[in-house]
């Protein structure tokens, strides 16, 4: 949809969701706002959007935070003098993001969740992005998630969710990993045009053939793995679970590509996210005895039994083993998309490559 008028014209209409904020589960009116938000104009953008979201504010003291952990979207916080816990956060989609996200389904599935008490609530939708309630917690770091204190918490959020049932609701139960990946693939760039680009790629980068093949290799291997299909978050890398020291709770943020997947796929993908992201160390990557404890912590609440044999963690750590390539094969396809399309700050090109150099060397273990 195109911006109508000046960058920060707008028109509107309200909807009426039936679920409620995180924090204060007072009920919320959700604002529909015809509106591009120009992201070259963050600031600005965020003070408009407060502005019809929350008109008694004092706009001339509103109080701005433009956070840089993302690598897809841009994200601002706004809130003003002694009211930082009320403070509003609006994500700005990313340049061409639509093209790996199928923003939609996005929506609709932290509305489901918001309704069953698992994360926040909507204020407001625009063109490209939405503004959203603030949840007090950190994100995770790499020695944190891995705490004794915390890591019972994760496992057990994520069988939570993993439990959710859909009665009433038109989703598909389908894994998505293989046509998200397959999707991937087609739209990832075969050459660049910048000559010192492309000789990187060259250089870095598995031909497209020798993708094409080792995806299928993947299909035809994982498929006969028989993990359930779950709902299943996909992306629970370290800045999506935030902890809440006081409460001793995690709320998981983010929910981009969640969809129905394997169960497997879901544990694993957290399990490579103990490396970081700027300069992932696959060193730090849980052990086998690590696992067995997450899988145990996991399994007593998606089993609801506190007694939890040591067959059932071998067998879901075996499925969980198997799945350990396809995360790096999954994120090193969607970091070279992101090179072609972000205009976030980061070598998205020399990722992919640690991406899929992680995906051989799995390969080659398992």
């Amino acid at each position: 949809m195109q911006p109508i008028g000046s960058p920060y014209s707008y028109s509107q209409r309200r909807e009426t969701f039936h679920f409620s904020c995180f924090r204060s589960r007072r009920k919320v009116t959700v604002i529909d706002l015809i509106f591009h938000f120009n992201e070259n104009e963050v600031i600005a953008g965020a003070k408009n959007v407060v502005e019809r979201i929350r008109p008694s504010w004092p706009l001339q003291q509103l109080l701005f935070k433009v956070f840089t952990d993302g690598r897809t979207n841009k994200l601002v916080g706004v809130w003003y003098p002694e009211h930082y816990k009320d403070m509003v956060l609006i994500r700005i989609y990313g340049n061409n993001s639509d093209l790996l996200i199928d923003r939609k389904s996005e929506i609709k599935n932290i509305r489901i969740l918001n309704k069953a008490g698992y994360t926040h609530c909507i204020y407001a939708t625009f063109n490209n992005g939405f503004a959203y309630e603030f949840l007090e917690g950190e994100t995770l770091t790499t020695e944190t998630v891995r705490s004794p204190k915390v890591y019972p918490l994760i496992a057990k959020r994520m069988a939570e969710m993993h439990m959710i049932e859909f009665e009433h609701e038109a989703v598909s139960k389908e894994a998505f990993i293989w046509k998200k990946t397959k999707n991937f693939m087609q739209i990832m760039p075969k050459r660049f045009s910048d000559s010192l680009k492309q000789a990187k790629f060259e250089t870095l980068i598995p031909s497209y053939t020798t993708l094409e093949e080792e995806y299928q290799i993947l299909k035809n291997t994982l498929s006969k793995v028989n993990s359930p299909i779950v709902f299943a978050h996909n992306d629970l890398l370290l800045g999506n679970v935030l902890y809440n020291k006081k409460q001793e709770s995690v709320v998981f943020i983010d929910y981009e590509y969640t969809a129905f997947n394997y169960q497997a796929f879901d544990i694993v993908n957290h399990f490579t996210e103990f490396a970081g992201f700027d300069n992932p160390d696959y060193s730090l990557y849980p052990d086998e005895n690590f696992q067995k404890l997450w899988l145990k912590e996991y399994l007593q609440t998606y089993n609801a039994t506190s007694n939890v044999s040591e067959k059932d963690v071998d067998k879901l750590y075996w499925q969980v083993t198997k799945f350990t390539p396809m995360p790096h094969f999954l994120w090193g396809c969607w970091a070279l998309i992101q090179s072609e399309h972000s205009h976030i700050e980061f070598d998205f090109l020399a990722y992919a490559a640690i991406r899929f150099n992680e995906y051989f060397r799995w390969k080659k273990n398992l």
